[in-house]
């Protein structure tokens, strides 16, 4: 089959690109198209995952999402007339599911927070697959148009592209950090997002406090995010894509607003607190219940302390998996 498979978010590209080895791996041609957003492009020029720089993100306000979603959907339909594609995969992406519905190319999605009530909408709607981690009740898919699309999976979507995850000390020489001291990691809130839409004040205490009690390396999603907490000065704040996975598996705790990243962590056994002020999904409301995940209510609960890392089991599942769900009833 003749495959194409979008990118529009950091995420998707740790998440997509084993999917796209596998795929290839099988006797399939994989085509892959990118947004300029966040690091998407920096991380598939760092993972070589070969692809197409189409479109830009055009901002946090309703409007302009919708006209990003116009214009780089029919900028993607430009692209891909007459690339005869098969089928068409995205993690999110609403840009090529409304692209192939307009090519008349099958599609799935997949994504493992259910309350992005918009893209989810869109997406559900137009792919014949909705590929989901199975702690996501489906009746809680139903309303987006999901109702016998879903192809459920056992565990986190980390499990999967992490399978061949091998931690390098060289993100510690890059960031000038010293291994032997206790190491934060704090990932941004999304404010660009529909679904978190309100400041966060905690973040800021946290901040405060994990610059008295460790090497705090902090990772924006935005340039303006950047130069806001570079401003603040007593952080490391990376200029552009690091090996975030290997610098997770070094650190001693993990504060993130997102999710991606507090679920790496849960993957790699380092200690994570959440600070997310949306609506929880599923997979977190498990992780909680497990206590793999922590929520952060105060600044106080924050304790770093240097532990020694040994190499543990965890679960690696098989990326192929992954793209055979996408896939099922696509041709």
């Amino acid at each position: 089959m003749r495959i194409w498979v979008d990118l529009t978010n950091s995420p998707h590209v740790l998440v997509m690109r084993p999917v796209v080895r596998a795929l290839e791996a099988d006797g399939h041609e994989v085509e892959v198209t990118a947004r300029d957003f966040a690091q998407t492009l920096e991380l598939c020029d760092r993972l070589g995952v070969r692809h197409t720089a189409v479109g830009r993100h055009r901002g946090a306000q309703r409007g302009s999402k919708a006209l990003g979603l116009l214009s780089r959907s029919a900028a993607l339909v430009r692209w891909a007339r007459g690339r005869r594609f098969d089928a068409a995969l995205g993690h999110g992406s609403n840009d090529i599911t409304v692209a192939a519905k307009l090519l008349r190319i099958p599609s799935a999605t997949a994504f493992d927070y259910e309350w992005a009530t918009v893209q989810h909408s869109v997406n559900c709607r137009l792919v014949r697959n909705v590929v989901v981690p199975d702690a996501i009740p489906r009746e809680r898919l139903y309303r987006y148009g999901a109702r016998g699309k879903i192809r459920a999976y056992p565990g986190l979507k980390e499990e999967y592209y992490l399978a061949d995850f091998k931690p390098s000390d060289a993100v510690l020489d890059e960031l000038g950090l010293d291994g032997a001291q206790p190491i934060a990691v704090v990932r941004t809130p999304p404010d660009v997002s529909l679904y978190h839409r309100f400041e966060n004040p905690l973040f800021k205490e946290v901040l405060e406090r994990l610059r008295e009690s460790a090497q705090t390396v902090v990772l924006p999603r935005t340039r303006e995010q950047r130069e806001e907490v570079s401003a603040a000065a007593g952080f490391v704040v990376p200029e552009r894509a690091v090996d975030a996975q290997s610098l997770v598996w070094h650190a001693d705790l993990v504060v993130s607003a997102g999710g991606t990243m507090n679920r790496e962590a849960v993957a790699l056994g380092t200690p994570v607190f959440t600070t997310f002020e949306g609506r929880l999904g599923a997979v977190d409301e498990r992780l909680m219940a497990e206590g793999r995940l922590r929520k952060l209510s105060k600044a106080d609960q924050i304790v770093v302390e240097k532990r020694a890392r040994t190499v543990q089991d965890r679960v690696r599942r098989d990326p192929r998996d992954l793209a055979l769900r996408m896939l099922t009833g696509l041709h």
